[in-house]
């Protein structure tokens, strides 16, 4: 059994991608269900994000939440979905606002059918600056709606991507099923331009991980988290003391249940590539020491889930490999276990996964077969 403390056998699952599928993302929602996107081509300069859920062990039919021909499609910036507490979806994207390469804007939709139908389409920022906008993540509200956070580009140059022309900035607002925003406000006034984050939903309210980006060039992970409706002074997770005068496209993750917070990173600090994980008992006021839990050769692209019983289930790619391994909140971590092959190279984006049941589904993109699989650990 998984939550025993070992994780078992790793098995092939029949994913509905089609050829040249890419940048998956996986949820579970309160009915016991998996929920899959990902983009696929659709026809000359077309893509579509599709969507399909696993009830049971058996897929849906794949569904289109969209078509263009102006999506931003990414490796390391992609779409993503969540369920809120009223059992609204609601889907993000990115797309284009004008020709320059990183001028994109983060987009936003949602559904009260499972799917079968859409809202029309926003723009998630009110600012209407044709500079960069993504790496969002999305969590459910206590009761209703969802919170989303982003990396910001409004005070950078147009077109520009951190080397110049303004700071990229972090933003945070709220959405509702009619995908109304409130509470947009800025979180951070520096960041590290293309870093995924990460968000958890804590029983005292939301918190943010991040790469921050200092003065000097030392972009650790910081933490924000809202206390009593205001977002407190950003923080480390850890003094990992990483100078590097570029972004490294290596963002961390977030999971949480009631007030424990387990938050996954990668550092190259002292050119000493590693993979970290930290614990924290008090939503996310303080952490505890890190636990290392690579190898010694990995590349990040981490992913974090916190299992029922405490434990956190911390995923990375590490020589060519994606790799899972069970961490106690107290106690010693369990061996780690390859699930899949996979290439450092770029066309493998971010191995995604979710936690249903005693199950670990994983979603990542074969570069090599060009498309999207999928994988679970019983």
């Amino acid at each position: 059994m998984l939550l025993s403390g070992l994780l078992a056998a790793v098995v092939a699952v029949s994913a509905p991608a089609a050829s040249g599928s890419s940048a998956p993302h996986l949820t579970t929602t309160r009915g016991g269900a998996l929920l899959m996107t990902w983009m696929e081509p659709a026809g000359g300069k077309k893509h579509a994000l599709k969507l399909a859920t696993m009830k049971n062990g058996k897929w849906s039919a794949a569904r289109t939440i969209a078509a263009r021909d102006d999506f931003f499609v990414n490796w390391a910036d992609f779409p993503s979905i969540v369920e809120d507490a009223k059992g609204t979806l609601f889907a993000h994207w990115l797309q284009k606002s004008a020709p320059g390469t990183y001028t994109y804007d983060v987009v936003v939709t949602s559904s009260r059918d499972g799917g079968a139908t859409w809202t029309p389409a926003r723009v998630l920022h009110t600012d209407g600056t044709k500079t960069e906008h993504g790496f969002a993540s999305m969590v459910p509200l206590a009761t209703s709606g969802v919170g989303v956070v982003w990396l910001d580009g409004r005070e950078m140059s147009p077109g520009d991507h951190g080397h110049g022309g303004g700071p990229m900035t972090m933003r945070y607002a709220e959405l509702d099923a009619a995908l109304k925003v409130t509470k947009e406000t800025r979180v951070d006034a520096r960041v590290c331009e293309c870093c995924t984050t990460g968000m958890a939903m804590t029983a005292n309210g939301p918190v943010i991980a991040y790469r921050d980006r200092s003065e000097s060039e030392v972009r650790d992970i910081g933490i924000l988290r809202r206390a009593n409706g205001t977002w407190t002074a950003p923080k480390l997770v850890h003094n990992d003391g990483w100078k590097i005068a570029g972004c490294p496209v290596n963002g961390p993750q977030l999971d949480a249940r009631g007030k424990l917070v387990a938050a996954a990173w990668f550092t190259a600090a002292n050119n000493d590539p590693r993979v970290y994980v930290a614990f924290s008992r008090d939503a996310g006021a303080t952490f505890g020491p890190p636990v290392r839990v690579d190898s010694g050769k990995s590349i990040g692209r981490v992913e974090v889930l916190l299992a029922n019983d405490g434990s956190a289930l911390v995923m990375w790619v590490e020589n060519d490999d994606i790799m899972l391994r069970r961490v106690p909140a107290n106690g010693k971590p369990a061996a780690p276990v390859k699930v899949a092959a996979t290439t450092a190279a770029r066309g493998s984006g971010f191995p995604r996964a979710a936690l249903l049941g005693n199950t670990v589904y994983v979603a990542w993109t074969d570069a090599t077969a060009k498309r999207v699989k999928l994988t679970r650990v019983d």
